[in-house]
């Protein structure tokens, strides 16, 4: 059924996504970290009473698409009283990886009322949270290994903050002033939603705003079920494969098949690698937010950016794979790497169905870097190049697909450690040729101007970006250590400890190419 106002249904859509965008801008201006007010790595969303995802902001798609799980476990095992703002980061419960720390609030328009209305939530990358490696996000064999984990945890009761609590949970992560300063930037930005969201039951009353929630996630379900009606009934299948895993050298391939039927579909990932040793594993949010993604991404027309989206779709996932590790399980790079390489397998699939649409790879990882020392940590992801299209160009030196973070700029870098940034530039050439060309990766090296530890999970140092429709594949990324010694090639994934005046080199992976190229 069509919506019989859609135009008071845009408006509502904007009033929504407008708090969002400001509660997200809250936190940007109110962090402490380089990860939070420069890079922009933290996600802002609304759901509705029953913690059905309402509006989101513009931020990373890994986060949004994989938030909702969080927010009904909160309130499923947390009163989530007037005043409280309940935290977690634990994978088995609709966390990421650990340093993507989320918080809950319930909106209530009287403090008595036992139901909330509505829910706030933003989810933040911490640059450390403990574990054996700073940054979190090494090469570990246990979840245990990556952090502290945060089960629904009251942090904020009745507006008091918890100190026993808090303290119990900042003494095993480094640099505590940055983990408690990013901390209360997540509630200056839930204070400024909660605010937001009054504002609008003053312009339009509660019960417009809650049958405007329930209107958006029907509308998000109308567009994807004409999305996939689009798409010629069939069975679309497709594999692609992760470098490996850092522990051992073995690839691990994903595998989809899509059956499309009418309006509905079934992603099913059977024959997808079983749970690996390292840190690529992922959990069932995380699935969710690649499929989320997808479809956002392939329809004709801007689909709401609330609940509903995934309401003609049935995902199978097999249990002890990859993708549904078992509990304890180290996910670090699941988030930041397998998530990548879900997207390129699921276009790959429907790239028969939607030659139009479909564009060759893009780089296919985050080039997680983390440099750090027992007092703290510096987490980037780095740019690279994006796949050729039907249309146009892939762009240069871009993040791409999950993640929609920016660069840290070298003067934050350089103040906040003692880290000077030799070179920064495209890497000419590494794009696949094509009627449309990839996009160029990125070069990015760092010199150590003290001794410290530094991590790398990367991808696509093995296996490339592909071109597509007769496109030439991307370049893959490469990293090297130079020091007193000369240079090497690292892995993919790596960690070590960096003596003074050695440096860093990132070479990040060109885009496939689109078509074939002309004479």
């Amino acid at each position: 059924m069509i919506d019989p106002d859609p135009v008071g249904l845009r408006v509502i859509c904007n009033l929504l996504e407008s708090v969002a965008e400001e509660m997200g801008t809250t936190l940007e201006r109110s962090g402490v970290s380089p990860n939070i007010k420069e890079r922009l790595d933290h996600s802002c969303a609304i759901f509705d009473g029953d913690a059905e995802l309402v509006a989101q902001a513009a931020h990373i798609p890994v986060h949004l698409g994989a938030m909702p799980i969080a927010v009904k476990e909160a309130a499923r095992l947390c009163p989530l009283a007037e005043g409280d703002i309940v935290l977690l980061n634990d994978p088995q419960l609709g966390g990421t990886h650990l340093p993507d720390i989320t918080t809950v609030q319930a909106f209530r328009l009287d403090p008595s009322d036992e139901q909330p209305i509505a829910y706030l939530a933003t989810r933040a990358h911490h640059a450390d949270v403990g574990g054996t490696v700073p940054g979190s996000m090494g090469i570990t064999r246990s979840l245990k290994e990556e952090g502290v984990v945060i089960s629904p945890t009251t942090w904020v009761r009745e507006g008091k903050r918890q100190l026993d609590i808090e303290d119990q949970l900042l003494k095993q992560m480094r640099n505590r002033p940055e983990r408690i300063g990013d901390l209360l930037a997540q509630r200056a930005a839930l204070d400024v939603g909660s605010k937001g969201l009054h504002r609008i039951i003053n312009r339009i009353g509660t019960k417009d705003l809650q049958d405007g929630f329930h209107r958006l996630q029907d509308a998000a379900e109308r567009h994807t079920r004409t999305l996939l009606t689009s798409i010629p009934d069939g069975t679309y299948c497709a594999s692609d494969q992760l470098d490996g895993d850092g522990i051992e050298d073995s690839p691990l391939p994903i595998v989809v098949k899509i059956q499309i039927q009418d309006d509905q579909a079934i992603f099913d990932f059977t024959g997808t690698a079983n749970a690996c040793a390292g840190p690529l594993n992922c959990n069932e949010a995380v699935v969710l937010s690649t499929i989320q993604y997808v479809i956002r991404s392939l329809a004709a027309e801007e689909i709401p950016s609330s609940g509903g989206t995934l309401r003609s779709i049935q995902v199978v996932i097999p249990q002890g794979s990859l993708l549904d590790p078992p509990e304890g399980s180290p996910v670090a790079g699941g988030n930041v790497e397998t998530s990548q390489r879900l997207v390129d397998v699921i276009l790959l699939a429907l790239a028969p169905a939607l030659p139009e649409r479909i564009p060759a790879q893009s780089q296919g990882t985050m080039n997680s870097l983390v440099i750090g020392d027992d007092a703290g940590a510096y987490y980037e992801t780095i740019g690279g190049g994006c796949g050729g299209g039907p249309n146009r160009r892939g762009a240069s030196g871009r993040h791409a697909h999950m993640t929609n973070t920016l660069n840290t700029p070298i003067e934050r870098l350089e103040h906040s450690l003692p880290v000077r940034v030799t070179k920064l530039g495209l890497r000419k050439g590494s794009g696949g040729n094509g009627t449309h060309r990839g996009g160029d990766g990125v070069i990015r090296e760092y010199q150590l101007l003290e001794r410290m530890q530094v991590s790398i999970l990367s991808e696509r140092r093995i296996h490339p970006p592909l071109g597509i429709a007769g496109g030439e594949d991307g370049l893959q990324g490469n990293n090297t250590l130079l020091d007193d010694q000369g240079s090497r090639d690292l892995p993919g994934k790596w960690q070590g400890v960096i003596e003074k005046g050695a440096s860093i080199r990132i070479e990040t992976p060109g885009g496939g190419g689109w078509g074939k190229a002309p004479d």
